[in-house]
Protein backbone atom coordinates (compact mmCIF):
# COMPACT_ATOMS: atom_id res chain seq x y z
CA UNK A 1 0.00 0.00 0.00
CA UNK A 2 1.71 3.15 -0.97
CA UNK A 3 1.85 5.80 2.08
CA UNK A 4 1.50 9.69 2.07
CA UNK A 5 2.84 11.99 4.70
CA UNK A 6 1.04 14.53 5.78
CA UNK A 7 3.61 17.36 7.75
CA UNK A 8 1.61 19.19 10.29
CA UNK A 9 1.91 20.62 13.93
CA UNK A 10 -0.30 22.39 17.10
CA UNK A 11 -2.63 24.85 15.31
CA UNK A 12 -2.90 23.90 12.38
CA UNK A 13 -6.28 24.01 10.74
CA UNK A 14 -8.90 21.20 11.50
CA UNK A 15 -10.50 20.89 8.03
CA UNK A 16 -7.02 20.93 6.44
CA UNK A 17 -5.49 17.77 8.23
CA UNK A 18 -8.93 15.84 8.10
CA UNK A 19 -10.03 16.40 5.19
CA UNK A 20 -6.63 14.87 2.94
CA UNK A 21 -6.30 12.83 6.14
CA UNK A 22 -9.33 11.06 5.37
CA UNK A 23 -9.68 11.09 1.68
CA UNK A 24 -6.40 9.67 1.07
CA UNK A 25 -7.01 6.65 3.08
CA UNK A 26 -10.45 6.74 1.34
CA UNK A 27 -8.49 6.27 -1.75
CA UNK A 28 -6.45 3.27 -0.59
CA UNK A 29 -3.60 4.57 1.20
CA UNK A 30 -1.52 4.74 3.99
CA UNK A 31 -1.24 7.77 5.41
CA UNK A 32 1.13 9.10 8.44
CA UNK A 33 0.75 12.54 10.58
CA UNK A 34 4.35 13.57 10.87
CA UNK A 35 4.81 16.23 13.27
CA UNK A 36 8.13 18.00 15.69
CA UNK A 37 7.10 15.50 17.68
CA UNK A 38 4.88 11.84 18.60
CA UNK A 39 2.28 13.39 20.52
CA UNK A 40 -1.33 13.92 20.33
CA UNK A 41 -1.92 17.32 18.28
CA UNK A 42 -3.97 20.08 18.96
CA UNK A 43 -6.05 21.17 15.78
CA UNK A 44 -7.62 24.91 15.36
CA UNK A 45 -10.70 26.03 13.21
CA UNK A 46 -10.62 28.94 11.40
CA UNK A 47 -13.54 30.72 10.02
CA UNK A 48 -14.77 33.66 8.30
CA UNK A 49 -16.68 36.16 10.58
CA UNK A 50 -18.81 39.27 9.05
CA UNK A 51 -16.91 42.39 10.09
CA UNK A 52 -13.42 41.15 10.44
CA UNK A 53 -10.86 41.87 8.32
CA UNK A 54 -8.91 38.31 8.89
CA UNK A 55 -10.08 34.99 10.21
CA UNK A 56 -11.07 33.88 13.66
CA UNK A 57 -9.19 31.25 15.28
CA UNK A 58 -11.29 28.84 17.93
CA UNK A 59 -9.93 25.12 18.74
CA UNK A 60 -10.18 22.25 16.86
CA UNK A 61 -10.04 18.62 16.92
CA UNK A 62 -6.88 16.68 18.88
CA UNK A 63 -5.33 14.02 16.46
CA UNK A 64 -1.97 12.31 16.91
CA UNK A 65 1.26 12.80 15.13
CA UNK A 66 2.60 8.78 14.19
CA UNK A 67 6.15 9.51 13.25
CA UNK A 68 8.45 12.62 13.94
CA UNK A 69 10.36 14.72 11.60
CA UNK A 70 13.42 13.55 13.25
CA UNK A 71 12.09 9.49 11.91
CA UNK A 72 11.13 10.46 8.69
CA UNK A 73 12.83 8.56 6.22
CA UNK A 74 11.23 10.54 2.79
CA UNK A 75 11.64 7.45 0.56
CA UNK A 76 9.41 5.69 2.02
CA UNK A 77 6.19 8.02 0.95
CA UNK A 78 4.60 8.34 -2.55
CA UNK A 79 3.89 11.99 -2.13
CA UNK A 80 2.84 14.73 0.82
CA UNK A 81 0.77 17.16 1.78
CA UNK A 82 1.02 20.36 4.23
CA UNK A 83 -1.69 21.89 5.74
CA UNK A 84 -2.33 25.44 6.63
CA UNK A 85 -3.10 26.75 10.12
CA UNK A 86 -0.09 28.39 12.18
CA UNK A 87 1.42 25.25 12.33
CA UNK A 88 3.99 25.52 8.95
CA UNK A 89 4.79 28.94 11.23
CA UNK A 90 7.02 27.24 13.36
CA UNK A 91 7.37 23.77 11.59
CA UNK A 92 9.23 25.89 8.90
CA UNK A 93 12.27 26.35 11.05
CA UNK A 94 12.82 22.53 11.99
CA UNK A 95 15.64 21.29 9.79
CA UNK A 96 14.19 17.83 9.27
CA UNK A 97 10.71 19.17 8.62
CA UNK A 98 13.53 20.89 5.50
CA UNK A 99 14.82 18.14 4.47
CA UNK A 100 11.61 16.26 4.21
CA UNK A 101 10.31 18.83 2.03
CA UNK A 102 13.25 19.29 -0.02
CA UNK A 103 13.43 15.89 -1.38
CA UNK A 104 9.79 15.76 -2.44
CA UNK A 105 10.88 18.41 -4.80
CA UNK A 106 14.14 16.90 -5.29
CA UNK A 107 12.34 14.06 -6.30
CA UNK A 108 9.63 15.25 -8.49
CA UNK A 109 6.67 13.75 -5.90
CA UNK A 110 3.41 14.85 -5.63
CA UNK A 111 3.04 17.41 -3.29
CA UNK A 112 -0.14 19.44 -1.72
CA UNK A 113 -0.02 22.27 -0.08
CA UNK A 114 -2.80 25.22 0.94
CA UNK A 115 -3.36 28.56 3.00
CA UNK A 116 -0.20 28.98 5.00
CA UNK A 117 2.10 25.68 4.27
CA UNK A 118 3.92 28.06 1.61
CA UNK A 119 5.53 29.56 4.38
CA UNK A 120 7.25 26.30 5.18
CA UNK A 121 8.15 25.32 1.06
CA UNK A 122 9.35 28.80 1.03
CA UNK A 123 11.99 28.30 4.43
CA UNK A 124 12.61 25.14 2.97
CA UNK A 125 13.83 27.21 -1.07
CA UNK A 126 11.53 24.86 -2.80
CA UNK A 127 9.93 27.71 -3.94
CA UNK A 128 12.18 29.83 -6.56
CA UNK A 129 10.53 29.87 -10.33
CA UNK A 130 7.07 28.12 -9.29
CA UNK A 131 3.55 29.22 -9.58
CA UNK A 132 1.70 28.67 -6.43
CA UNK A 133 -1.27 29.52 -4.59
CA UNK A 134 -1.86 30.48 -0.55
CA UNK A 135 -3.62 32.18 1.89
CA UNK A 136 -3.89 36.00 0.02
CA UNK A 137 -2.09 37.56 2.67
CA UNK A 138 1.09 35.60 1.98
CA UNK A 139 1.15 37.04 -1.48
CA UNK A 140 4.32 38.69 -0.32
CA UNK A 141 5.50 35.76 1.01
CA UNK A 142 5.53 33.85 -2.16
CA UNK A 143 7.03 36.76 -4.14
CA UNK A 144 9.59 37.35 -1.38
CA UNK A 145 10.63 33.28 -1.82
CA UNK A 146 10.93 33.84 -5.96
CA UNK A 147 7.59 32.49 -6.77
CA UNK A 148 4.18 34.03 -9.07
CA UNK A 149 1.28 33.93 -6.52
CA UNK A 150 -1.72 32.90 -8.12
CA UNK A 151 -5.20 33.65 -6.73
CA UNK A 152 -6.86 30.69 -7.41
CA UNK A 153 -8.88 27.07 -5.82
CA UNK A 154 -6.10 24.97 -7.53
CA UNK A 155 -2.75 25.90 -9.17
CA UNK A 156 -0.90 23.32 -10.74
CA UNK A 157 2.51 23.29 -10.96
CA UNK A 158 4.35 20.44 -12.34
CA UNK A 159 3.66 17.71 -9.34
CA UNK A 160 2.40 20.36 -7.25
CA UNK A 161 -0.88 21.32 -6.61
CA UNK A 162 -1.82 24.56 -3.95
CA UNK A 163 -4.33 26.44 -3.08
CA UNK A 164 -5.73 29.14 -0.92
CA UNK A 165 -7.70 27.58 2.00
CA UNK A 166 -10.70 24.96 2.89
CA UNK A 167 -12.85 26.42 1.10
CA UNK A 168 -10.86 24.80 -2.19
CA UNK A 169 -10.78 21.46 -0.85
CA UNK A 170 -12.83 20.31 -3.87
CA UNK A 171 -10.59 21.66 -6.38
CA UNK A 172 -7.63 21.44 -4.96
CA UNK A 173 -7.61 17.90 -3.61
CA UNK A 174 -9.44 16.66 -6.52
CA UNK A 175 -6.35 18.01 -8.81
CA UNK A 176 -3.52 15.98 -6.56
CA UNK A 177 -5.93 13.08 -6.99
CA UNK A 178 -5.38 12.81 -10.35
CA UNK A 179 -1.90 13.28 -10.41
CA UNK A 180 -1.24 11.26 -7.27
CA UNK A 181 -3.28 8.58 -9.09
CA UNK A 182 -1.07 8.78 -12.09
CA UNK A 183 2.37 8.95 -10.63
CA UNK A 184 1.56 6.27 -7.20
CA UNK A 185 -1.70 4.63 -7.57
CA UNK A 186 -3.25 2.95 -4.72
CA UNK A 187 -4.83 -1.01 -4.95
CA UNK A 188 -7.70 -0.58 -3.30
Amino acid sequence: MPKVIILTGDAAESLEVMYPYQRLQEEGYQVDIAAPAVKKLQFVVHDFVDGFDTYTEKPGYTWPANVAFADVNPADYVAMVIPGGRAPEYIRNDPDFQRIVRHFFEADLPVAHLCHAAQGLAAAGVLEGRRTAAYPALEPDVRAAGAEYVDAAAVVDGQMVSARAWPDHPSWFGEFMTILRAKAPAST
